[in-house]
């Protein structure tokens, strides 16, 4: 069976998230990824998170949610560029090496090491040599990672052919997504087929008892988040400590201090009042007929 068919929604499919429940229960999720970073920060753990799969499957959004109210000091994305041309002399797994987390760090790896077994066998940007060469040391590397103390989850996002084109097509119309819309996104759905080659070979050489990959049926953006979620925490043995009681100190006198004129600092235009303003007006002159 052609990855077309593999990869569209399962025989059932799961009914889509109403909003009201989804909003609850990542709220919920997020709390507990804040009480997880705590917690990785505190134990110094190491946390790396690989999220692929097919373009406009989701990743983006499930990593947005999982950051969003993260400290940036603890978690980081990570989203290379194409290699340059002293990058693709040195030894594959290379650059990737200096952004692999430290004591007290999670890393969001926005595609990975794995461009090598997708998006650079299939547009030829690696040889077969090369090509091999990666899937042979990729399952050593991760072994390598594991063994010293990192704790690996790979996430691949599942989408069908029928959805990837319409979001997509969404793209096309939406000024603040076009940026997403790539040639090589383009050319990702001509060579649909070619890229269920490869992810099914990636699968057969990468998918190690060390680290596995789970996959995540994205065909609905609400579930997918949730789902991933809520599996990510459970693979990180965490626990939440009882938060501290705070308390505000109170705010020292300004005996002694005069603020300098209001003239004398550069003020950005105040455009919001202007907006009001008009929104102001405008009503009132609803209000008159």
């Amino acid at each position: 069976m052609s990855e077309s068919r593999a990869e569209q929604a399962p025989v059932a499919p799961p009914s889509k998230l109403p909003k009201k429940i989804y909003e609850a229960e990542l709220l919920r999720l997020q709390i507990e990824l804040v009480a997880m970073s705590d917690w990785v920060k505190r134990n110094g753990a190491r946390i790396a998170l690989l999220f692929e799969g097919r373009d406009a499957a989701g990743k983006g959004g499930v990593i947005k949610r999982i950051t969003e109210h993260l400290s940036p000091r603890v978690a980081r994305v990570i989203a290379l560029p194409a290699p340059t041309e002293r990058e693709g002399t040195q030894w594959y797994f290379q650059r990737y090496v200096s952004h692999l987390p430290a004591a007290g760090e999670i890393t969001l790896f926005d595609r990975s090491w794995y461009n090598r077994a997708g998006v650079e066998k299939v547009m030829g940007f690696c040889s077969s040599d090369e090509h091999r060469r990666f899937l042979h040391q990729c399952p050593i590397f991760e072994r390598m990672l594991v063994d010293d103390g990192i704790i690996l989850i790979k996430y691949w996002f599942s989408v069908s052919d029928e959805e990837q084109e319409k979001r997509f097509r969404s793209r096309i119309d939406d000024p603040l997504k076009q940026w997403k819309l790539s040639p090589m996104d383009l050319e990702s759905q001509r060579r649909w087929i070619e890229y269920s080659r490869a992810k099914d070979e990636m699968f057969v050489h990468t998918d190690i008892p060390e680290a596995r990959w789970n996959v995540v049926e994205s065909e609905l953006k609400r579930n997918a988040r949730i789902n991933c979620i809520s599996h990510l925490l459970s693979q990180v043995p965490h626990e939440a400590r009882r938060p501290e009681t705070i308390k505000l100190p109170e705010r020292q006198t300004d005996v002694g201090y005069q603020r300098p004129p209001r003239e004398v600092n550069h003020y950005v235009p105040d455009v919001a009042a202007g907006l009001a303003a008009a929104e102001r007006k405008s009503a009132g002159k609803d209000v008159d007929r």
